[in-house]
């Protein structure tokens, strides 16, 4: 009799597992599918949009200086990857919705009224690190790259070179751009205090300008403007923390 009611029990705890693994692998099912179905609209247009990705560079660059394709493949892969990745980042408020719906239901109610306006603003903030290091960033690199070398030395860039410098600065900044979410989540979580940050300015300003100067060009205008965002974003996050209540505070109230 013990052991049928331990069987019983091993039954019912593997159930929720499986219908949880269940609901994972369909959410996963559907953000793949969105996935493909913007890459399929957008492939006819892969080499409009790889043009427009181009624009700041090939706009400095001196007359009579192309972009070139050093690789057989170079001139289908390029765009192909950029619409790829466009289709991933056009695609991300769907999958992190999808995540929110898989976890949503283990949360308090005080997390999930947090949650929310955490994760619009983490998608929000995102997009807006890629469109500042595009129509700001981007020309200042490009323009002192160009400027800056030999006047014997052709500048003609190759496509698949670019794209990936131009998609690890995208993922830089939207990164550098999470800066307030980051903050505001380690005060929720009781890590540290609004209070104790706001203590550590001088330390979070003088880092900012040490990882501007490694992402950006040697130049003290491209440094800035990486790093007074930063610093900005940091004093956003601090002012939205003051308004926060820990995760232990809203446990205690749920109880």
């Amino acid at each position: 009799m013990t052991d049928t009611k331990a069987y019983t029990s091993e039954q019912e705890a593997e159930l929720p597992l499986m219908g949880h693994l269940i609901e994972l692998r369909n959410r996963l099912l559907k953000a793949v599918v969105l996935v493909v179905l913007l890459f399929a609209c957008m492939f006819p247009f892969s080499n409009d949009l790889y043009v427009y990705l181009s624009e700041p560079l090939r706009s400095l660059l001196p007359e009579g200086s192309t972009m070139i394709a050093t690789q057989v493949a170079s001139p289908f892969l390029a765009p192909f990857k950029l619409t790829m990745v466009l289709a991933l980042f056009l695609g991300m408020p769907f999958i992190l919705h999808q995540a929110w719906g898989f976890i949503a239901p283990g949360l308090y109610k005080k997390e999930k009224r947090l949650a929310v306006p955490l994760l619009a603003s983490s998608i929000l903030l995102f997009y807006t690190g890629i469109a500042f290091a595009y129509y700001v960033v981007f020309p200042l690199i490009f323009g002192f790259f160009t400027a800056t070398g030999p006047e014997e030395v052709a500048v003609m860039t190759d496509i698949s070179a670019y794209l990936d410098f131009v998609l690890k600065l995208f993922f830089a900044f939207g990164v550098v751009f999470e800066i307030p979410i980051a903050t505001v989540l380690l005060i929720w979580s009781g890590a540290t205090t609004a209070n104790n940050l706001a203590k550590k300015r001088t330390y979070v300003l003088v880092s900012c300008f040490v990882i501007g100067m490694l992402i950006t060009p040697p130049d003290v205008i491209s440094q800035t403007l990486l790093a007074v965002p930063m610093w900005l974003l940091f004093e956003v996050g601090i002012l939205v923390g003051r308004f926060v209540k820990t995760s232990s505070d809203n446990k205690t109230e749920e109880e």
